[in-house]
Parts: C-alpha cells; sequence; structure tokens
C-alpha cells in the first residue's frame, strides 16, 4: 500500500490504520463519534495526501476539461474553485472532483480510489489538445483543518490578514509555519469551516506538527469521522450517492452541470440532458430512530413494495439520531414520508427528509 509523508506520525499517535483507495491511512485515532463531535465544536486536522492531485497546463487546458467535465470550467474565475465531475457518454460519473483555475493553468482534486481511472480518463482524451498532464500525487501532500475554530488556528500560523480574507470556494498562495508559496483553499468536506493546505512532501510533518501545537484544540481526526461529518453535510460520496449507475442529476449534483451553449460539447451532455427532462429517482435523507445504523444496500420497502435503496448510512453525532441517504422515486420523495428499511429479513420505520441534515451558516465572501 501506498504511504503518505506523515504515516509514520499516524501509529506514533495511535491511529487506527486501513487500506483506502490503496494507501495505508489512519481510520481513526479515538472513538468515531467522539471525533467528530469534536470538529463540529472545536477543530480537526486530517491527512488528505491520498487524494489525487493533477496539474494541467498549456494553452488549451480550460477548453480540454470543458470537454470532458460537467462544470463550466472556463467561467471559473482565476483563484476561485468548481465542484465537477467526469461522466462517461451514459452519464453516469467516473468520479467527482474540484477543479482550481489558476492563471494559465487548471489543478484538479479527485478521489483517491479514483486516480488511476481519472489519469486514464484525462490521457485518453487530450489527443488534439495542447496540453501537458502532470501527476503530483506522489510529490506533494494536502492537509485539512476543519471545524469552526479553523479561521483562528491557521490565521495564527500565516500572514495577518490572508486566511480572514479567503472567501469560500477560493484560494491563495501564502505562507503557512514559514514555508512560504504555499497553496490553501476553503472548500471543506464536514459542512464546516475549513481550509486545505497543498505542500511538498518534505514539508508535511512540520507543518503538521505545527498545526497540532498551535492550539490546544487541535486534534487529529480520521477518515470514519470524515465520512460521517460529509455525510452530516449532504455531501456525496463516489461509490455510495454516485457511481457508474447512479447519475448527478438524480444524486442532486445539477448545481454542477452546464448545458450552456458557450461551454460547447462534453461527454456524457446529452446523456444528463434526458435525464433533466424525465429524472426517474431521487436522491433524500433519512432518519431512523430504531436500533440498527442503515448501511449501504439496505432496501426500503412501502408495505412489500421495494422503492428503494440506503447509499450511505450513519449513526449521527450532532442529531443523535441514525442517518441516512437512499433514492426513491420522485413520487415519494416528500419530507414526511414514512417507509421501512429492510434488514436481513427484519423491517425497522424510517421518515424522509431534505438534504442535508446539517448546515452550518457562511459569511457572505
Amino acid at each position: 500500500m501506498k504511504q503518505t509523508p506523515l504515516h509514520d506520525d499516524h501509529e506514533a499517535l495511535g491511529g487506527r490504520m486501513v487500506e483506502f483507495g490503496g494507501w495505508h491511512m489512519p481510520v481513526q485515532y479515538g472513538p468515531i463519534l467522539e471525533e467528530a463531535r469534536h470538529v463540529r465544536e472545536r477543530v480537526g486536522l486530517f491527512d488528505l495526501g491520498h487524494m489525487g492531485r493533477v496539474r494541467i497546463d498549456g494553452p488549451d487546458a480550460l477548453r480540454f476539461i470543458d470537454s470532458i467535465a460537467t462544470n463550466h470550467c472556463a467561467r471559473i474565475p482565476v483563484g476561485s474553485i468548481r465542484y465537477a465531475l467526469f461522466c462517461r457518454a451514459d452519464g453516469n460519473p467516473i468520479d467527482d472532483l474540484l477543479v482550481y483555475r489558476e492563471s494559465e493553468s487548471v489543478y484538479l482534486v479527485i478521489n483517491a480510489a479514483n486516480s488511476d481511472t481519472d489519469l486514464a480518463w484525462l490521457r485518453e482524451h487530450e489527443a488534439g489538445w495542447d496540453v501537458e498532464i502532470a501527476d503530483e500525487t506522489v510529490t506533494t501532500t494536502m492537509l485539512a483543518i476543519q471545524g469552526p475554530r479553523s479561521t483562528q488556528v491557521l490565521a495564527g500560523v500565516c500572514p495577518e490578514g490572508d486566511i480572514d480574507a479567503l472567501g469560500y470556494y477560493k484560494f491563495t498562495v501564502t505562507t503557512v509555519c514559514g514555508l512560504a508559496d504555499t497553496r490553501v483553499s476553503r472548500t471543506g468536506y464536514t459542512g464546516e469551516v475549513g481550509y486545505e493546505i497543498y505542500l511538498p512532501n518534505d514539508a508535511a510533518q512540520g507543518v503538521w506538527e505545527e498545526l497540532l501545537a498551535a492550539d490546544a484544540e487541535v486534534r487529529p481526526i480520521g477518515l470514519a469521522a470524515r465520512d460521517t461529518l460529509r455525510l452530516e453535510a449532504g455531501m456525496a460520496l463516489y461509490g455510495h450517492e454516485i457511481d457508474a449507475t447512479h447519475n448527478p442529476i438524480e444524486a442532486g449534483l445539477s448545481f454542477a452541470i452546464s448545458f450552456s451553449e458557450e461551454k460547447g460539447d462534453w461527454i456524457g451532455r446529452e446523456a444528463l440532458q434526458a435525464v433533466a427532462r424525465a429524472p426517474r429517482r431521487e436522491l433524500v435523507g433519512l432518519t431512523s430512530d430504531g436500533k440498527r445504523v442503515p448501511r449501504q444496500g439496505y432496501g426500503l420497502y412501502r408495505a412489500d413494495e421495494l422503492v428503494g435503496e440506503v447509499c450511505s448510512g450513519a449513526v449521527s453525532p450532532t442529531l443523535d439520531t441514525n442517518i441516512a441517504t437512499a433514492y426513491v422515486p420522485p413520487e415519494l420523495a416528500q419530507a414526511g414520508t414514512q417507509l421501512e428499511m429492510d434488514i436481513r429479513g427484519r423491517r425497522q420505520p424510517v421518515v424522509l427528509c431534505a438534504l442535508p441534515f446539517y448546515s452550518r451558516t457562511r459569511p457572505k465572501n
């Protein structure tokens, strides 16, 4: 398995290490629900070095990405970030990703488990475009600091004003823990205020340790808590809410899809336009007060009729109840609809609700 530059630090901190997308990563350091609550209430530090990082240079970089990504990337202002997807011709996604618009290039952050597939897709379609594709995953690393006090903590190790001025889905280049020319973005996958820090491998350990020491409330957080937090925030995860059989329209990701004439044609456009005219299902949330936690693949029933299936499920530390996402027919997708979840032949009542389960109001910047 591949390892991030912080692998030994995780083991020294007592992290429980597991395979994740081909990488040996910390799934937890302590109880998962406690870690999730800590991020909601204070600040958590994540190692995201397993995620893919790809730079696309060249005069055709934006037009090339617009030909294979769902969002209108040429419209992204320099210094801004947009969520997008790579889809096949049938409209079903290969992956979802973040697109960073630089002045003369495009920077992509992709899922660890799909990195090889995404790179192959990019290189399969680069013919005819004046671009250079560089995989920076193994030469760089990525940290995330998340939680209501993350701005205060990160601002304390950066030049005055740089972090306070950084808007949502924006990025900048600044000095972090004395390291100049460091990319910092503000997106987050937890529903909290949060930031990502991009570093050369040899600087990762020093920045990680300095951030942990910067404030008594900073704690390392594992990937299991991150998954619970993103579920509470209603954010899709590839392999759960979206995959090779679940398209982004029905997953509620239309905000990341552009059918504008200015963007032009792109792979999957025709299929997704057809889905948009007549979606067959809709992604919804559900809660359940029963003892059993919803898990991916559990069927949802109305009487004896199978009407849906759970995509992701967990105990919500914020709501103190079971939560899940699921696909159901549009006519059943109203909040308050009552169904039953089948768990190995036993039924448990569930109630549908709108997504997200949790949202923190963000400043308008």
